[in-house]
């Protein structure tokens, strides 16, 4: 009984990890169906070729990527329109959120991200109403093993850059102006730095600390059960965790 307990353990975890991956798989196909409506082709079109290049880093198989540019360029024969729409609202403690979503039907949207923010200690709220707290910039992440800051510094001069920092992932994430994406990886490109991913993400300017430990494990579960969500892209949030605060 015991070895049927264990397998009947792993069938159910590899059921989760299965179900998170066709997630991820589906939100990445909703972005590139919608940068492919700018046009097919990867080479002329740069917001399809970001997506396409965040499909292949997260597995996503080739034919799911020509179905999905497919579709985006009207050789599909899908009729859903997809929306990109920007959400705000606050969490547990005063946590700022913003919520990205790529969908086919507005009201069942709104209606997903109240539940779960109210079910979290948490509220949807107007348009703006924390948008202010964060920077929307671009960052390029590059590979960090023996950088030569000096030529970095350089490089970030010639491209107006605003800055970069290390990560512990052996990546230094180099951000600039949120119009500047393109023009920035290529030109970390010719420097002959190994560009490894790159991304639009709203940046917090100010954080918020949970003051103990129960709002702090509220906070992230807001933040999971948005991620979970079909039609949601991209979530942002300015909570910062302190290595006093354990959890789960």
């Amino acid at each position: 009984m015991a070895g049927h307990s264990k397998w009947s353990q792993i069938k159910r975890t590899k059921a989760v990890v299965d179900a998170k991956r066709g997630a991820v798989f589906t939100r990445i196909g909703r972005e590139i169906t919608v940068a492919a409506r700018q046009g097919s082709d990867p080479e002329g079109n740069f917001q399809l070729r970001t997506a396409i290049a965040k499909a292949k880093a997260a597995g996503v198989p080739a034919g799911n990527i020509e179905r999905a540019i497919a579709k985006g360029s009207g050789q599909g024969g899908d009729g859903v329109h997809l929306e990109a729409m920007r959400y705000e609202g606050y969490g547990p403690g005063g946590m700022a959120v913003l919520v990205e979503v790529l969908s086919d039907n507005r009201n069942r949207t709104a209606a997903e991200l109240r539940l779960a923010f109210s079910k979290h200690g948490g509220n949807l709220g107007e348009t703006g109403c924390v948008s202010y707290l964060f920077q929307h910039r671009s960052e390029v992440r590059i590979k960090a093993n023996d950088l030569d800051e000096d030529t970095l510094l350089d490089a970030l001069m010639e491209l107006d850059a605003d800055g970069y920092e290390l990560t512990q992932a052996d990546q230094a994430i180099v951000h600039g102006p949120y119009e500047a994406l393109e023009a920035l990886q290529i030109g970390l490109r010719t420097w002959g730095f190994d560009v490894e991913e790159w991304e639009h993400c709203w940046h917090p300017l100010t954080q918020v600390t949970p003051s103990d430990q129960p709002t702090a494990q509220e906070s992230l579960k807001l933040l999971q059960a948005l991620e979970d969500l079909d039609d949601v892209s991209c979530v942002s949030s300015n909570l910062e965790l302190t290595s006093d605060l354990e959890i789960d």
